[in-house]
């Protein structure tokens, strides 16, 4: 079952000096794709795993809405939104690249047992062997910010790297709990550990 999952890591993050200790307990959660099913499901996602970690949250399609795209144009209206509800802090998500590199697998060959005529003559061995093969890895990199409701600064940031991922839902999960962990390490959350 490990072996099916998603391998999701950050690959880097950044704290701002001025945030101190300060640490945001009500997040609005918005991620930046014109693709509503994908920002559902890593919105959604993502407030679960904050909400398991004590930290309450708002997914922006729940707060939007489905038919107010995420745009520049839109920009004033979301604020608006955000800012009638009781969030200390924004998190944006968004895909910022996605690559795909193809490699060899390289064969293999091993011994069968056998015999020679009923026991005479010595003991011989066939081989068996397994192709060769083309292997394609995908790889997708989000970046996550977190800014300060009250500032309209930026507090935090990461990237992260998902690399095979088999599905939307268990990519979006596992995304979600390593993104969460970090913030958590990371000391913008005081969610539990």
């Amino acid at each position: 079952m490990v072996s099916c999952a998603p391998n999701t890591k950050i690959i880097g993050s950044w704290k701002s000096p001025e945030l101190g200790t300060k640490t945001f307990k009500d997040i609005f959660i918005l991620g930046l794709s014109d693709n509503f099913i994908n920002r559902k499901t890593f919105e959604e996602d993502m407030a679960i795993i904050l909400k398991e970690k004590g930290v309450k949250s708002t997914a922006s399609v729940d707060a939007i809405g489905p038919g107010t795209a995420i745009q520049q144009k839109n920009a004033e209206h979301i604020e608006e939104i955000i800012k009638k509800g009781s969030s200390d802090a924004i998190m944006t998500m968004g895909l910022i690249d996605q690559t795909s590199e193809t490699r060899y697998v390289q064969g293999s060959a091993y011994p069968m047992a056998g015999y020679g005529f009923r026991g005479y003559y010595g003991y011989y061995g066939g081989m068996a062997y397994t192709p060769g093969y083309y292997a394609t890895d995908k790889s997708y990199f989000v970046e996550i910010k977190l800014f300060d409701l009250s500032t309209g600064t930026m507090v935090w940031s990461a990237q992260s790297e998902t690399v095979n991922p088999s599905n939307l839902e268990s990519a979006a999960m596992t995304f979600s709990r390593v993104v969460v962990d970090r913030m958590i390490k990371d000391g913008v959350i005081a969610g539990t550990k």
